[in-house]
């Protein structure tokens, strides 16, 4: 609970992140109040559930014990400022945040709360995103689009662009084309997609109360993420130690 964050020194900067985590469009997006048109049609809680406060849904809890880190992907030792960036220009599609800036340090602010009292070198239980076991088969998108219809497109929409959630503003997040994420973002990777959904979806689904099995998760992903997206050329420097690229 955010309001807990009424006790320590940093109060209203902590809320302030989170809010831009909740609510990244109404800042970012197409009439956003600190910049307008600055990201894509969704919001950083799309992808780290419940502002990043959900087990397994991609959740914040191990940033702070865990960052500076060196990262495989681009190579290099890599601070808190530099992977909210990195979300701000893959899974958002956008322009990195100011580093020095109040957003910047309102979203630092916010992770390093959540990560309150774990560790350094640490991470907790349900942190990430879940893993899944490899099939014995390659992940289907035709059964996937199955998958997809029966289960994703009540919220998401049949043509994968989100539709309104009910008694709010708000839209579900568009899973392919302009809006959405691009193809150098971490939910590309069908791995991390199956994982993220068999924890997550459909709508209340959870790790330990799961809907999707472990196939319909991977097929799933395969249907979304054969769908056309923006790209973005951190595909040409990604890995560069491809031995140590995720197959």
């Amino acid at each position: 609970d955010v309001r807990l964050a009424e006790t320590d020194a940093h109060a209203k900067l902590i809320a302030y992140g989170r809010d831009l985590v909740a609510r990244t469009q109404d800042y970012f997006g197409i009439n956003g109040v600190v910049k307008k048109g600055n990201i894509n049609g969704m919001n950083c809680q799309n992808c780290h559930l419940d502002a990043g406060t959900k087990p397994f849904g991609n959740n914040y809890f191990a940033v702070a014990s865990t960052y500076p880190q060196q990262r495989a992907r681009s190579g290099t030792l890599e601070t808190i400022p530099k992977r909210i960036n990195d979300c701000f220009q893959r899974s958002l599609n956008g322009q990195p945040l100011d580093t020095n800036g109040r957003e910047m340090r309102a979203m630092i602010a916010y992770m390093e709360w959540l990560g309150t009292g774990v560790p350094k070198g640490q991470k907790p239980k349900g942190a990430g995103i879940l893993d899944l076991p490899v099939l014995d088969r390659a992940a289907d998108p035709d059964k996937g689009a199955v998958v997809f219809q029966t289960k994703c497109a009540s919220c998401h929409g049949t043509d994968g662009q989100g539709l309104p959630m009910p008694d709010s503003p708000r839209r579900y997040p568009p899973l392919w084309g302009d809006h959405s994420y691009n193809e150098a973002a971490g939910l590309f990777r069908l791995s991390r997609f199956a994982g993220y959904v068999k924890a997550n979806m459909p709508l209340g689904a959870s790790y330990d109360n799961p809907q999707l099995s472990d196939e319909e998760a991977w097929d799933v992903a395969a249907f979304v993420n054969a769908k056309p997206r923006p790209k973005h050329p951190f595909l040409g420097t990604d890995w560069p130690n491809i031995a140590k690229k995720p197959f």
